[in-house]
């Protein structure tokens, strides 16, 4: 079998979702009372009434003191075992009778003063390591005469089902017990405190033993595998959270609660205690913005995000503070994503500063990926091509990337390469011909900055070739939300904020890429993307790092083509540090800044706040074009192995499609060939 088939009912994919058991078969069940409870019943005796056909599938016979069927609302339950039976949560041995357990809760060990003070905020909490438990939270529902059975542990639930309802099992091994029993509906508001308008938020509500409370509309568990759960939920390590409008409805328990709230990288992730009256109806929070950015210029933007509708898209962006966002259809195998949302247009229910644009990511499993951002009129069709895992089995490889790119230009498109550098055959081909506007660095794992995707750029660089730093997310899971990874770009002066003039500002290289910190960089005064100009023999610039974040970072670095020239630690963590540095330049290069932190943000794959921002460029009178020999080899050998899987592995489309593909590396090869040659 393989990993892609399941053993699923027919039709029963959908219904599945719910977390609602149906049976194909249905049954009706009445609870006959005994008129004569005082007599001994001998006989029960069926007669029909009239003409039809009916089945009996069983009788049974109870004394029970409450309605057998009838089952009280569904409530949350704290169960203790003795020490000798802890167990995790998923192995907890427990059976209702006359219920139903709904769930078995994963609630991470919680302690509200540590969790109110968290250096880190708004961004999940470690997924914690599964170990014996002796405490477990089960969701019911249940008739009274129910019995709860643990272990082989008998607990009778009749008097639980009440505020402060406690019960045990008869040797006592066991103990059951109610938690927020009594409940209220509210109307929450979350309000900028700026502007006392309400604002698009992502939410946490928690009870004190750690159980999430999701909002109306929210799932209780939030899936986080690829193409679950791709709705108005997320779940950051152990955390789960809803986007939310600036107003929204949630049923949370009378007395105490915590909140957290969390708007993208400028506003102050607010953690709070709560204490819900029984008879609340409002509630109104607020979020406060230390850092605005966008009255400097600059807009936000996730180049990178698949599954959502273009409506949750939108939503999900304002409440990360995102002003861009781009959707992007792509195929998988015979799965075709949000290709009924491309409109070659701004998607219309862009409003409020905050833009959503459906484009494609066009991929190959060989030669590359690359995002076709903003183009007008028809996509860039077909979106994959070579067969699995982006098209499918069987399909040939139709078109190289540089038609794709060019393609999406001629439609007034922007070209970004995806999860630099990876794949990349052609990538190196496409980056020496110039057919790429930029490329997304976000693989910020380690503790350090010098990632795969940051030196490899590095090389790029070094060769002369100059390209954008971008942040996407490639959000296709709960367990990423939007902008975790972003691009900032500077506008020029003046400019409104439009698709057009955000990209001609990623163009320009006018940009950072961050996780968290907002990292400014000028080099005599000029912004990244600027070119300076040095006499012969070079000479000295002043760079200026000037970084502001609502996690702190502990580190600030200057680069001078490749190499760090400058650094400043603040080993205990700051949240806003600025080094400046005279940077000496003999050739003609590059200078950037970048800067990490220690911390951990956890998302589905855990990552560190991290910036690193574009090159401001310096010609150096008389001194050529960066050339490292070393790096050169490296890209021909690349480009060799990719010509080498057209010729042999590739399924060719047509012969003469086949050779216009190889015409592209062969232009890239020629090219890398004559510079070496030139430099020998």
């Amino acid at each position: 079998m393989s990993i892609f088939e399941r053993e699923v009912e027919p039709g029963a994919w959908g219904w599945q979702q719910t977390g609602v058991a149906l049976d194909p078969e249905t049954y009706w069940l009445y609870a006959l009372e005994n008129p004569h409870p005082d007599l001994p019943i001998a006989a029960l005796r069926i007669e029909p009434c009239g003409a039809d056909t009916f089945a009996i599938a069983g009788i049974t016979l109870g004394v029970l003191d409450a309605h057998p069927f009838r089952h009280e609302r569904l409530q949350s339950f704290r169960i203790q075992v003795p020490e000798a039976e802890a167990t995790t949560t998923p192995d907890l041995k427990a059976d209702i009778d006359l219920g139903i357990i709904v769930r078995r809760r994963r609630t991470p060990p919680f302690e509200p003063g540590a969790w109110l003070e968290a250096e880190v905020q708004g961004w999940g909490e470690a997924r914690e390591t599964p170990h014996p438990k002796t405490a477990h939270v089960l969701d019911i529902t249940a008739s009274r005469a129910a019995t709860l059975e643990v272990g082989g542990h008998a607990v009778p639930m009749e008097t639980v089902f009440q505020p402060g309802g406690k019960a045990a099992s008869a040797d006592g091994a066991v103990r059951v017990e109610v938690l927020g029993y009594e409940k209220t509906w509210l109307h929450v508001t979350v309000e900028d405190a700026a502007t006392g308008e309400p604002t698009p938020v992502r939410v946490h509500f928690r009870a004190p033993d750690g159980r999430y409370l999701p909002p109306y509309g929210h799932r209780n568990e939030v899936n986080l595998m690829w193409f679950e759960d791709y709705g108005a939920d997320a779940i950051l390590g152990s955390t789960e959270y809803a986007y939310v409008p600036g107003a929204f409805a949630i049923e949370l328990p009378v007395g105490e609660v915590y909140v957290e709230i969390a708007k993208g990288f400028e506003y102050k992730p607010l953690r709070q205690r709560l204490e819900i009256a029984p008879a609340q109806r409002e509630l109104t929070l607020r979020v406060e913005r230390p850092i605005n950015l966008r009255r400097q210029g600059w807009v936000t933007a996730d180049t990178h995000v698949h599954f959502l509708s273009p409506t949750t898209a939108h939503l999900e962006a304002a409440a990360e503070g995102l002003n861009l966002l781009n959707l992007l259809a792509s195929q998988w195998g015979d799965l075709f994503t949000n290709v009924g949302d491309i409109t070659g247009a701004m998607s219309p229910v862009s409003q409020d500063d905050t833009l959503v644009w459906v484009g494609t990511e066009n991929r190959q499993h060989i030669l590359g990926h690359m995002s076709l951002l903003g183009g007008k009129g028809a996509p860039v069709f077909p979106m994959t091509t070579g067969g699995p895992d982006e098209s499918g089995i069987g399909d040939a490889v139709m078109t190289s990337m540089a038609d794709w790119a060019d393609r999406c230009r001629a439609r007034e498109g922007l070209v970004i390469l995806p999860h630099f550098p990876n794949p990349q055959c052609e990538n190196v081909a496409d980056l020496v011909l110039g057919k790429i506007d930029g490329v997304e660095l976000r693989d910020f794992f380690t503790d350090s900055m010098d990632t795969f995707g940051v030196t490899e750029w590095y090389r790029y660089l070094n060769l002369g070739y100059r390209m954008a730093a971008v942040g996407g997310t490639d959000k296709m899971m709960a367990g990423l939300p939007v902008g975790c990874v972003r691009t900032y770009a500077h506008l020029q002066p003046g400019n409104p904020f439009t698709f057009e003039t955000w990209a001609e500002a990623v163009r320009a290289g006018r940009t950072f890429t961050t996780t968290g910190p907002l990292l400014l960089l000028t080099v005599d005064g000029e912004e990244p993307g600027a070119t300076l100009t040095l006499p012969a023999g070079g000479g000295a610039v002043s760079a200026t790092a000037r970084v502001q974040s609502m996690v702190p970072f502990h580190e600030v670095e200057i680069v001078a083509n490749g190499e760090v020239v400058a650094r400043q630690v603040a080993e205990a963590g700051t949240k806003e540090l600025e080094l400046t540095a005279e940077v000496p330049l003999n050739r003609t290069g590059w200078v950037a800044a970048r800067c990490l932190s220690r911390h951990t943000l956890w998302h589905a794959w855990p990552i560190h706040p991290a910036a690193h921002t574009s090159p401001v460029y310096v010609d150096v009178a008389g001194s050529p074009r960066p050339f490292n020999a070393k790096d050169a080899k490296y890209m021909l050998a690349i480009l060799r192995g990719g010509l080498l899987w057209l010729d042999t592995l590739a399924t060719p489309y047509s012969a003469e499609a086949h050779a216009a593909i190889k015409g592209v590396f062969e232009r890239a090869v020629a090219t890398l060939e004559g510079r070496l040659a030139a430099e020998a």
